[in-house]
């Protein structure tokens, strides 16, 4: 599956595909992790509207949930940097 390649705008709209289940099964934690990642790595300009749709969908999980989604978004990024060495 196509991760977003870092691309904030990519990740966003991936995240969205989650939350609304299109195409894929409905999934908030796939969509809260790529949303989170959208945030953290969006211009300053897109940054709040991202990090807002993520707090969205965190108002829809559980903090167990919240803390996977969170776990796999690190697990990305330290996969991505490295990938960038």
């Amino acid at each position: 599956m196509q991760d977003g390649l870092g691309y904030a705008g990519a990740q966003f709209h991936l995240g969205a595909t989650y939350y609304n289940g299109e195409g894929v099964p409905q999934d908030y934690v796939e969509a809260h992790k790529w949303r989170n990642l959208a945030a953290s790595r969006a211009s300053a300009e897109d940054r709040e509207t991202f990090a807002e749709a993520r707090d969205a969908v965190a108002k829809l999980m559980t903090p167990a949930q919240i803390a996977e989604a969170q776990k796999l978004a690190s697990e990305w990024h330290a996969a991505f940097d490295a990938r960038q060495e």
